[in-house]
């Protein structure tokens, strides 16, 4: 029989594994790329720069920053609903909604909210600003800390004053998964690929002019021949005697070139499955209906899950917002609105109410429309 202490108690933790963190109160982020590479204040930016990997951000977000959103009462009093919604509209929810998204690039963002007071007394968030992530931590405990410069150890975050949205986060990771890292070594390899590329049109990509006199000439006269081939090159025009042949031949490997061409080519479909999980709707060289169809449904499983992340970053929002202005009151919820075939859904539900006896609840059509008790009337309810 195991002894309750055991059963309620943790008995595997890092105090007993990981003595140097243990020493140091500092849990590094384990992905190795970001160890190994400067760190997220270094690898992050340039890894932005790249233009592949930029719009393959810009694609994945715009995903979710083109959908519509409202706030639902669930459970909470609509007064309370109609108060937050008036905040979200005062604030840049589509600049806040980007910054939130940039954590699954990033593996995580921290989010610090600035509160003032409005004319009744509320508290209500002015700004809410990204901070970069190189001055926070996590410690043994996986509890977020603040690289303070007169603290040693850090200090806490404290309650109600920070959002923060973290990508697939476990017990090992805190940090959450980036998937800008798992671009590196594409991208690495792409520039690489660029390099040696230039390289070669430097060296092969101009024709050779070839100059031969039809006698034996003097170097005077080779190192004359020389100078006027070069100038040939800029000014595409010569003048030459009738003892010296210009033959122009073109060396350019076509085979070599497109050796470069499908490096990147292949870098870039792997940036593209990392970040968007499909390479169709970046990569459209080819591909069958089905395959397209396949892709589009697994981008649309992937806003999904940003969305999800998106309304639970802004549903603690809600509860701040609820919690230090109605203190013990149900907290409304941040929710995107469902994208429907309402045509499809309105005949269903017309051929129900048609049959005997038959009944919708008030609830039915705020659940499966996305509606506010307050935005529909309907009798005999």
């Amino acid at each position: 029989m195991i002894p309750n202490s055991l059963l309620t108690n943790e008995l595997v933790t890092r105090e007993q594994v990981l003595t140097f963190q243990r020493f140091i109160g500092i849990l590094p982020n384990p992905d190795k790329v970001i160890q190994q590479n400067g760190g997220v204040s270094k690898i992050f930016p340039e890894l932005k720069n790249d233009p592949h990997i930029w719009s393959c951000m810009q694609s994945r977000k715009a995903g979710v920053l083109s959908q519509d959103w409202d706030i639902f009462d669930r459970d909470a009093n609509s007064d309370i609903s109609q108060f937050i919604r008036k905040i979200f509209q005062k604030l840049d929810v589509f600049n806040l909604m980007n910054n939130i998204l940039e954590s699954v690039f990033t593996g995580m963002q921290v989010l610090e909210i600035i509160w003032e007071y409005d004319d009744n007394g509320n508290y209500i968030p002015k700004d809410i600003i990204p901070k970069p992530l190189e001055w926070f931590y996590y410690d043994e405990q996986n509890n977020l800390k603040f690289r303070k410069r007169d603290s040693l150890k850090g200090d806490f975050l404290p309650e109600n004053k920070f959002l923060i949205p973290r990508n697939l986060p476990t017990y090992s990771n805190p940090y959450g998964e980036s998937l800008l890292a798992k671009c590196y070594w594409p991208a690495t390899i792409k520039n690489v690929g660029f390099r040696f590329w230039m390289n070669f049109l430097e060296k092969y990509g101009l024709p050779i002019i070839i100059g031969q006199y039809t006698y034996s000439p003097t170097p005077e006269e080779l190192q004359s021949l020389s100078d006027r081939l070069n100038e040939l090159v800029e000014s595409q025009t010569i003048a030459t005697p009738n003892d010296i042949n210009i033959d122009i031949r073109d060396i350019g490997q076509s085979k070599s070139v497109e050796l470069y061409a499908q490096l990147i080519r292949m870098a870039n479909a792997e940036i593209s499955k990392a970040l968007l999980s499909e390479t169709l709707t970046t990569e459209l060289e080819h591909g069958s209906y089905a395959a397209s169809a396949t892709h589009f449904k697994v981008r649309e499983d992937v806003i999904l899950s940003d969305k999800i992340l998106v309304e639970s970053t802004l549903n603690i929002l809600c509860d701040y917002i609820t919690k230090l202005n109605f203190p013990k009151m149900q907290s409304p919820i941040f929710k995107f609105r469902t994208q429907r075939n309402l045509s499809f859904d309105i005949d269903n539900d017309v051929k129900l109410a048609s049959i005997d006896n038959f009944q919708f609840k008030k609830e039915y059509f705020m659940k499966k429309y996305d509606l506010n008790e307050n935005e529909f009337y309907i009798n005999n309810f």
